[in-house]
């Protein structure tokens, strides 16, 4: 299996990518894989959050050069790389918060799945970069997601020289929450995850929607929408439920509705 996935309990799935002779590359069949692991986790009422990973010593190196030097035909270029922006446009789109959990390396199009995750946190030594000027192959669609995440210049530097970049500065420029000490990652993570699970799922899936299309919008616009998307939020049983719950100091029991 390319790709695995284990419940940690409390409303919390992992997503393991299960490549580590090819450093979790980002193969047609993995991301396959991928695509239709992210869809049924979406659909799963009992799935809150998801963490991915991926095996071995890193965390992906992008796509398979192997594959993509045997592909050849342009129609099988852009099959590749139309559905891995499918993979990452699910990641964004769906209703479930996404955790990128990183160490090793994350590059080119490995760091663009870690820069499409809603959170990313790593170890202290874990790498990223986006290297295709260093093979003749620019990182534009890896950009889209990271460029999204970064200042332009900072990401030029990154798209211009190919030069990885140290997770401490992955940090400071906005590509990663924080970054952990091996031994302490997994238990962050976790940690973050079952925080999120414990709110109102309803609540998440709303919020995490309006952030991202409001991102798009101009200012006015952004305001218009959001106004609708707080609106639609306080009709729920759960804004009634958790504001009672505040004015009444006790815990909400949340329904999802």
């Amino acid at each position: 299996m390319r790709v695995l996935v284990k419940n940690l309990g409390s409303g919390v799935k992992i997503v393991t990518i299960n490549d580590p002779k090819t450093y979790n590359s980002l193969s047609f069949e993995t991301l396959k894989s991928l695509l239709s692991i992210f869809k049924q986790l979406d659909k799963d009422n009992d799935t809150k959050v998801i963490i991915l990973e991926g095996a071995g010593k890193g965390f992906s190196a992008g796509h398979n050069l192997k594959e993509v030097r045997s592909l050849k035909v342009r129609s099988k270029y852009l099959k590749l790389f139309n559905l891995c922006s499918k993979v990452m446009i699910q990641i964004v789109e769906g209703r479930k918060p996404v955790i990128a959990k990183v160490h090793g390396a994350a590059y080119a199009a490995g760091c663009q799945l870690a820069a499409s995750c809603d959170l990313a946190y790593s170890t202290k030594d874990a790498m990223f970069a986006t290297p295709g000027v260093n093979i003749g192959l620019f990182c534009s669609t890896p950009m889209v997601a990271v460029s999204r995440k970064i200042h332009r210049k900072r990401m030029m530097k990154m798209l211009l020289t190919g030069e990885p970049i140290k997770a401490n500065y992955a940090k400071e420029i906005g590509l990663i929450n924080n970054y952990y000490s091996k031994s302490k990652l997994n238990n962050e993570v976790l940690k973050v995850a079952k925080t999120i699970a414990s709110k109102s799922n309803l609540t998440i899936k709303i919020g995490k929607q309006a952030f991202y299309k409001q991102l798009e919008m101009p200012l006015r616009k952004a305001y218009l929408y959001t106004s609708k998307m707080m609106t639609l939020n306080m009709m729920s049983r759960d804004a009634h439920e958790g504001i009672s719950a505040f004015l009444e100091k006790r815990k909400p029991k949340w329904k999802n509705k």
